[in-house]
């Protein structure tokens, strides 16, 4: 039986090895029976954290989705790069939240971080947008800017969504289906309180579609294996970026959605779901509703 020890050791040091996961953060749905699931949704398989990054592991594009204010999202996240960075080398790490224009001063940062000289102001030497919560994103981006591999921007400048709008390209193939652009107009329509004029809606799906289309682009041409961070509707299997990678990169790729507990995630949208505590739901449509009855 002597021979059986090598091999105890290397699955207890690989255990031992995986970064300790993050403590929940979220206040709600502490109780539900999803918190702290992972779903392998093609086969609906319950994996525990080593076995997903045993799946993750092996493939050259991973798309992790995200609702953009959720902290235990962004901490799973750092924990995921941490993990995997100890199973193989990260190849590079896409997100969302960078545009084009600010790629310059990213990369000039990263090098400087690089010879022990970090900004005194690091959002402000990344030009790091507002819109983005700095408090919510800095451990994560913090961790990828020490790393080797490059932290890479998948979006849109402000100057390319004004040429949308004036302008908007024509697609082809499964994105311009029907079905598909039916849904994003839906959801564009209740994420901004069915308050939108309707002559505006064709522009806004262009917009949308464009950002998925930029995403697939810079993951298909990032050093591999390449981490997309977006958010959730964007990495949809059925939606966003899959349908607009190379042909072959949508089956190449695998997609884990981080969700919220109690919310519902099919084997269509992604290939992984990591079900978190919810945060609280704000009303973000009753000012909306109020400014449009005064302006009556």
């Amino acid at each position: 039986m002597r021979f059986l020890l090598p091999v105890a050791v290397i699955l207890l040091t690989a255990c031992q090895s995986m970064p300790p996961l993050p403590a929940w953060q979220g206040p709600e749905n502490r109780d539900h029976l999803d918190l702290g699931q992972i779903v392998d949704l093609r086969s609906g398989e319950r994996l525990s954290p080593q076995q997903l990054l045993d799946e993750l592991a092996d493939a050259d594009r991973v798309l992790v989705g995200e609702r953009h204010d959720n902290p235990d999202h962004h901490a799973l996240q750092r924990w995921l790069l941490q993990a995997l960075a100890q199973r193989r080398e990260q190849g590079s790490v896409l997100l969302e939240m960078l545009n084009p224009d600010q790629q310059e001063e990213v990369a000039r940062v990263q090098s400087s971080i690089a010879q022990g000289q970090r900004p005194a102001d690091l959002p402000a030497a990344l030009g790091w947008q507002s819109g983005w919560k700095w408090e919510l994103y800095a451990p994560l981006v913090e961790y990828a800017l020490t790393q080797s591999y490059p932290l890479l921007q998948a979006n849109l400048d402000r100057a390319e969504i004004s040429a949308i709008y004036r302008n908007k390209p024509q697609l082809t193939g499964i994105a311009a289906a029907t079905r598909v652009q039916a849904a994003l107009l839906e959801q564009i329509r209740v994420s901004h309180c069915d308050m939108l004029p309707e002559a505006q809606l064709p522009a806004m799906l262009a917009v949308q579609q464009q950002r998925d289309r930029r995403m697939a682009q810079q993951l298909d041409a990032a050093p591999k294996p390449a981490l997309l961070l977006a958010g959730a509707f964007h990495v949809r299997r059925d939606l966003g970026v899959p349908l607009h990678l190379k042909r072959g990169g949508a089956s190449d790729a695998h997609v884990l959605m981080l969700a919220e507990a109690g919310e519902t995630v099919g084997a269509k949208q992604a290939d992984f779901v990591w079900f978190t505590p919810a945060q609280p739901r704000q009303d973000s449509c009753g000012p909306l509703r109020e400014k449009a009855r005064n302006r009556k």
